[in-house]
């Protein structure tokens, strides 16, 4: 099985993802761990992609992430894309809450990267996650929706999940 998990950043992807990833024994992909470098500094493309392309040739997986530029490499060989799509109330409090949560704790988010979330960077700057869920949750649920319409995809399943409740209950349906 091979399976993408998108969503608006904030959403619960990374949360379902792993949980996915785990319950099916498959590798847990996740985009944000390939892309950022030390000091907040985002992989160039190509060698982004070709990191991307070596993980995808595994039997199964689990796909953490949106990165639509890379959906063609994403979705060639996906059997299953799995949109978090999380009303706008409930995703902000959770990536605002998720966000308070790894200023206080320092965590280290992709090992080796140093980066760590601030409530300086959460709250006050442009490169805010919060500022970023907020911009990007309406592009994200119009895009994906046109995605899931789109001809070019009608060979994906595609699974839309809008409450806590339904990802148990796709979970539960995996077993």
């Amino acid at each position: 099985m091979r399976i993408n998990v998108i969503g608006t950043s904030g959403s619960g992807k990374s949360t379902l993802a792993k949980r996915l990833a785990s319950q099916l024994n498959v590798p847990y992909i996740e985009m944000d761990l390939l892309y950022w470098r030390p000091n907040w500094q985002g992989t160039p493309d190509e060698e982004l992609y070709s990191r991307l392309e070596k993980l995808l040739e595994q039997p199964g997986w689990v796909l953490d992430g949106n990165y639509n530029r890379s959906r063609d490499i994403k979705w060639r060989n996906v059997d299953l894309v799995v949109w978090v799509d999380y009303g706008f109330w409930r995703t902000l409090r959770q990536v605002t809450l998720r966000a308070i949560a790894r200023a206080r704790s320092e965590q280290e988010l992709w090992p080796g990267t140093g980066n760590r979330e601030s409530l300086r960077r959460a709250f006050l700057s442009r490169e805010s996650i919060i500022l970023w869920s907020l911009k990007t949750w309406r592009q994200n649920r119009e895009r994906y929706t046109r995605d899931m319409a789109d001809p070019r995809y009608q060979h994906l399943r595609f699974v839309r999940l809008t409450t806590p409740q339904q990802v148990d209950e796709f979970l539960a349906s995996l077993t």
